[in-house]
C-alpha cells in the first residue's frame, strides 16, 4: 500500500471515528430529555436540540455527500431552522444516524484525487479533505451546543466518559 493509501485509510478511520463519538455523545443527550424538551427553544434567537439535529443532517448531506459524490444539492436549510417538531426523539437520532452512514460510506468510497480536488459548497471553496473537516468538526460544534443545552435543562453531568481516567498522562513512545 501506498503512502496516499495509508493516509486516506487513517484519516478516514479518524474522521468516521469523531462522527461515530458525536452519535454516542447525541444519543446519550437525547435519553436524558423528554420530548417536549427536544423541541424547546431557549429563546427566539436560539434553536432547539431537534432544529440543530436537522441541521447537522442538511449540513452533512450538503457537504459529505453532494459536495464528494458531486451530486445534486438539494438542502433547505431554512426548513432545518423553523421547523418547530414533528419528529420523535427517536427520529431524530435515527435520521442522524443514517446520514452519518452514509457520509462514513462516501468518505470511504471516493478516490483520492476527489480528496485533492476543489469545489464550491455553501458559498466557499473546500478540497474534499476540507469537506470531511468541516463534517466532523461542524458535527462536534453542535454536539457541544446540545450536550451544553440538556446540561442546562436537567442541571446534571452527562456522563460521556464514565468509567474513562481522563487524568491519565500521555505515553510517550520513546
Amino acid at each position: 500500500m501506498d503512502s496516499s493509501s495509508i493516509f486516506k485509510e487513517e484519516f478516514i478511520a479518524n474522521c468516521c471515528y469523531r462522527l461515530d463519538e458525536n452519535i454516542r455523545m447525541v444519543n446519550i443527550a437525547l435519553d436524558k430529555i423528554t420530548e417536549e424538551q427536544v423541541w424547546q427553544r431557549p429563546n427566539a434567537s436560539l434553536n432547539s436540540i431537534g432544529n440543530l439535529i436537522l441541521h447537522l443532517c442538511g449540513n452533512m448531506t450538503q457537504y459529505g455527500i453532494s459536495s464528494l459524490k458531486e451530486t445534486k444539492d438539494t438542502r433547505d436549510r431554512d426548513t432545518e431552522f423553523s421547523a418547530e417538531g414533528g419528529l420523535t426523539k427517536a427520529e431524530l437520532i435515527n435520521r442522524l444516524k443514517d446520514n452519518v452512514i452514509k457520509v462514513k460510506a462516501v468518505f470511504n468510497e471516493i478516490a483520492i484525487d476527489r480528496f485533492l480536488a476543489k469545489k464550491q459548497v455553501q458559498g466557499f471553496t473546500f478540497s474534499g479533505i476540507g469537506n470531511c473537516i468541516h463534517v466532523v468538526e461542524h458535527f462536534s460544534y453542535h454536539t457541544g451546543q446540545i450536550a451544553f443545552w440538556v446540561k442546562l435543562l436537567n442541571n446534571k453531568p452527562l456522563g460521556f466518559y464514565d468509567g474513562q481516567n481522563l487524568n491519565a498522562k500521555n505515553k510517550n513512545s520513546c
